[in-house]
């Protein structure tokens, strides 16, 4: 990345006002965290999404520096949020599938049929932890949360990990009430009928930096707005839906919009009316809350980082989007599942637009949000991440593995895998089998050609690196299902071919007919509808 002349001010510059007279405003800078829920990579206009339109997103990605390498550690989204959360790779905490999943013989119960039963994994998001919150916390901050959480039950919610005020983080990794009001949440008391909740939970952060302003305060605010957008059950308005099925008509709606991959049939077009609208609203809120952070007179000394939890749902859940040109989607460990847009904005420190190709994954922002703030580091807390300051001082970082497990199936048919990643080269172990493949992401970023017989030296050096990670960590594996019969598996996947697939290109296309009409007044979008 370039050198640029407005770069950098020491973190020892950011803890010192600049003079008696401008107290309390706060020399050091707030923080506002944004998380997106099963957004992928390119359900971004930024990133190059023709159907999707986010403006407010792209324009603070505009003026900071994206991360073009930027990485879940995770593809299902409690693990991912949890070495967001403690700065350490999956292995490690061991919260590995998302809370909830079944495993051992338990995971019969999805009838799946497969050969494997996925190993037991951490419930809840580990006490002993210091997480970033209480960093904060511990160093003045002020610290809020809003949204989604999926980190464990009651007494591990984000009150429970160092935030001061929780708004609407529970149990739950998705909207049981959906995406308008009622919510049926315990920690999100319903408001107003039809009331959207991607703007209901960045009305809840406006308001809060409102009623904590750092510049009557002087105590500086550490603010996660953690959207449960996008993810399923997908619903929108009636106004978003008709602007993105003429926009899917204007661009042509291919005949068809999925293929077939082992498990399950993946999505291989973005022209889902609803999800696009459900994708606008998210970023109609964070428009709302970066004008927000402008008339607070926030917006110059706040540190913006968005990001989202994994890749988007090409498959399983609401099979709502295409990453392509990147392989699969959640809960794959291909780059559809584990690429995600990470933006940084920070005008104390910096002015963009920047890009740098530096691989970069969630644990990294514990220890970054720590440095840019200038609070000492814990790096025997955020063991596995690393800040990003000197990417931002044009220094760069020393290469370094990255390391992914997922021994799991999950729901989006991926099979149990552990990656690693070491400069351009890709290792996935597939355990199902134990094959190894290889790939080049420099030169093939859709993973279509393994290079395992190509390269077979380099494919033994980084899986004795990932196992020797992986052993060290005591990570849990995958073990054979001794009732397992390929005769049903075989049967479950014709069944899902025969059936499944031809229902989804229905569903696909009922979606774009002119006339359609989810039947329940917009998902309760629409109050002044009165059903007869």
């Amino acid at each position: 990345m370039k050198n640029n002349p407005l770069l950098f001010l020491s973190g020892a510059a950011l803890m010192m006002g600049s003079s008696c007279e401008q107290s309390p405003k706060p020399a050091a800078p707030n923080v506002l965290f944004i998380i997106a829920d099963d957004l992928g990579y390119y359900d971004l206009s930024f990133t190059g999404s023709r159907y999707y339109e986010t403006p407010h997103i792209d324009k603070m990605a505009g003026e900071g520096i994206t991360f073009t390498h930027g990485y879940s550690n995770s593809p299902v989204c409690s693990p991912a949020r949890a070495s967001i959360f403690t700065g350490q790779f999956t292995p490690r905490h061991g919260i590995t599938d998302w809370i909830g999943a079944y495993t051992g013989e338990d995971w019969r119960k999805a009838n799946r049929h497969s050969r494997l039963l996925p190993p037991e994994y951490v419930h809840a998001l580990p006490s002993e932890n210091i997480t970033l919150a209480k960093a904060m916390k511990d160093a003045g901050y002020k610290t809020f949360f809003s949204g989604k959480w999926h980190l464990g039950s009651q007494g591990s919610w984000p009150e429970d990990h160092g935030f001061d005020v929780n708004v609407g983080g529970w149990d739950s990794g998705s909207p049981i009430g959906g995406f308008f009001d009622p919510y049926e949440n315990p920690n999100l008391p319903n408001r107003k009928p039809g009331e959207n909740l991607s703007m209901r939970l960045a009305d809840e952060t406006v308001d809060y930096l409102r009623a904590n302003n750092p510049n009557q305060t002087g105590q500086p605010v550490f603010a996660v707005l953690s959207f449960y957008a996008v993810h399923g059950p997908i619903q929108t308005t009636k106004e978003k839906w008709v602007k993105y099925r003429d926009k899917a008509d204007g661009m042509g709606i291919a005949k068809s919009g999925f293929e077939m991959d082992y498990f399950l049939p993946n999505r291989v077009v973005q022209d889902n009316p609803v999800y696009a609208g459900l994708v606008e609203a998210m970023d109609d809120a964070i428009g709302h809350v970066l004008n927000g952070l402008d008339e607070l007179g926030l917006d110059e000394n706040t540190i913006v980082i968005f990001t989202s939890d994994h890749g988007g749902v090409s498959a399983g859940d609401a099979f709502a989007t295409s990453n392509l040109p990147f392989r699969n989607g959640k809960g794959y460990t291909y780059e559809g599942g584990l690429r995600v847009p990470v933006f940084i904005k920070a005008p104390m420190l910096f002015s963009g637009p920047e890009e740098s190709d530096i691989p970069v994954t969630g644990a990294d922002i514990y220890p970054t949000i720590l440095d840019m703030a200038g609070i000492e580091l814990l790096p025997d807390e955020h063991l596995d991440g690393i800040s990003l300051l000197p990417v931002f001082e044009g220094q760069g970082i020393a290469e370094r593995p990255l390391i992914w497990h997922y021994p799991h199936y999950g729901n989006q048919g991926g099979k149990p895998s552990s990656v690693i990643r070491e400069g351009d080269w890709k290792l996935i172990h597939i355990y199902e089998d134990d094959s190894q493949e290889l790939y080049n992401l420099r030169t093939d970023i859709s993973e279509s050609r393994n290079l395992i017989k190509m390269y077979p030296e380099k494919a033994s050096k980084l899986q004795a690196k990932l196992f020797d990670y992986l052993d060290q960590m005591g990570a849990r594996y995958p073990e054979k299902d001794p009732i397992y019969d390929p005769v049903k598996e075989i049967a479950h996947i014709q069944n899902v071919r025969e059936n499944i697939w031809p229902q989804l290109e229905r569903q696909r296309l009922h979606f774009l007919e002119p006339d359609f009409d989810p039947g329940n007044n917009w998902w309760g979008s629409d109050v002044n509808t009165v059903a007869e």
